[in-house]
């Protein structure tokens, strides 16, 4: 999401120079592409280990799936001392890069970076984009001193949803709190040729007569594919020639070249046994990662796609499935589900209540349901237009424009 916003800004002139700094062990130290330079940091792996620990464990209970490991006593553990130490090394090698080449404002993404802003200082307008769901109460006391000092060491905070910035007052009492959806590049979105769909679903075991109920996610409980499998299990013998594609593999924190951790894999392997424990072998696929015209080629073969997140910071598969003229199913629990309007541009579900997902998915398999799909369709691509890139690079040029004027 970050890298064609920054490429369309500096194409505007909106930013001269953007230097970039990422956490990447296995990255050249730099690299130069125009006028965007990106910096790779690294920490030794036995740090890693610690700081991983604490990023899992504050997504786990940002997330509620951590409820039986609660984390309470987090910030005084000696893995914090590893999460606190990469963002020190953060902090300190984006001050070298200031001091030579004077920066404006400093925008730092999502909570792995939270203490970058702290540990920076006051002396130049910071921004800080939380990216994942936000909800105060979920925040145990004994995280909240130390968290309501990171959060208000920033001039402005960015959320993905309404409901995530009228929770935050209760911890950032006088800052600036701001709604800017996710976004995409509409551009970048083109309906494939036939011959190309027919391959790719020829090599991903797809027949001509199937039927696809389309799920795009990384291999993470949150995503909720247990739920589609679940009722998928409960559609499966009315309709026969539908199969369910899941999409996706694992994240950073799960591959080998990043932390390491095993979550993706035990997700998966917890999936296959739901999949078999149902009698559905050979109708839930699971391709891993596709490669994006692969991709493409899934969404214009799919009759619809699922959002079924237990919990979801925004949720731009439903935009992209938009953008490809698919309807989309949508969980309850995700960002973008305030911007659905249920029967209108998108179908809603809770995905805690039983049958619910099943209930939504017979109402799109209809032979009736043309005129729902193809309203779905008209409305979700008219609601689409509110996380385009452009839309996204004037919101976040006026920003700019904003603290580093005030």
């Amino acid at each position: 999401m970050v890298f064609p916003l920054i490429r369309r800004l500096l194409a505007k002139n909106v930013l001269g120079e953007v230097h970039w700094v990422a956490l990447n062990p296995h990255g050249p130290r730099t690299v130069r592409l125009g006028n965007l330079t990106l910096h790779s940091v690294s920490i030794e792996p036995d740090r890693m280990a610690g700081y991983g620990a604490v990023k899992e464990a504050i997504w786990g209970r940002i997330h509620e799936t951590d409820a039986a490991e609660p984390h309470d006593d987090l910030f005084w553990s000696e893995a914090f001392s590893e999460y606190a130490y990469y963002n020190r090394i953060t902090a300190e090698r984006i001050q070298k890069l200031d001091a030579l080449y004077d920066f404006d404002v400093f925008y730092v993404h999502d909570f792995q970076q939270l203490p970058v802003g702290q540990m920076l200082g006051p002396v130049k307008p910071k921004i800080f984009r939380w990216h994942i769901p936000f909800d105060a109460s979920l925040i145990p006391e004994q995280w909240r001193a130390l968290l309501i000092t990171y959060l208000n060491s920033y001039d402005v905070i960015v959320v993905s949803a309404r409901r995530y910035a009228d929770s935050l007052p209760s911890l950032v009492p006088r800052g600036k709190i701001l709604r800017l959806y996710p976004y995409v590049d509409p551009e970048e979105y083109s309906r494939p040729e036939r011959v190309a769909v027919a391959a790719t679903c020829q090599r991903l075991g797809l027949s001509p007569r199937d039927q696809v109920a389309l799920v795009v996610g990384r291999m993470d409980p949150i995503k909720g594919q247990d739920r589609a499998i679940e009722a998928f299990a409960a559609v499966a013998d009315r309709y026969p020639t539908l199969k369910l594609v899941l999409v996706g593999n694992g994240s950073f924190s799960g591959s080998a070249s990043g932390l390491g951790l095993s979550k993706s894999s035990v997700w998966r392997e917890h999936l296959g046994h739901l999949v078999s424990e149902a009698g559905l072998e050979g109708r839930v696929l699971f391709t891993g990662h596709l490669l994006q015209g692969d991709l493409d080629c899934m969404y214009e073969r799919c009759r619809f796609t699922i959002l079924p997140s237990v919990r979801e910071g925004f949720g731009l598969v439903a935009v992209e499935s938009w953008l490809h003229r698919k309807p989309a199913i949508v969980s309850e629990r995700s960002g973008i589900a305030e911007l659905i309007r249920h029967g209108m541009n998108g179908l809603l579900f809770d995905p805690e209540e039983p049958g619910a997902l099943a209930r939504q998915m017979r109402r799109l398999l209809d032979s009736r349901s043309r005129k729902l799909r193809a309203r779905l369709v008209r409305n979700g691509r008219t609601t689409a237009k509110k996380c385009s890139l452009d839309y996204a690079v004037n919101a976040e040029g006026e920003l700019l424009a904003e603290v580093t004027e005030a």
